[in-house]
């Protein structure tokens, strides 16, 4: 469970913001969302190599 203390004076918008901050942190929402459909191991495995792949040749254009 979140906790966000609000202070004296402190605007509601500002609560949110922080509130919303906090739980992008924590990782709940992406974990949710990858719940709700099964993913084959193999198909994870290929996706992690694509991205990786992805960051390589970003890593190597950028040292050029």
């Amino acid at each position: 469970m979140l906790i966000v203390p609000i202070k004296e004076g402190e605007n509601i918008e500002r609560a949110l913001k922080r509130y919303k901050r906090k739980f992008d942190r924590t990782g709940r929402k992406r974990t949710l969302q990858t719940r709700k459909q099964f993913t084959k191991p193999s198909v994870a495995r290929r996706a992690q190599l694509q991205k990786a792949q992805y960051i390589q040749t970003l890593r190597d254009t950028e040292n050029l």
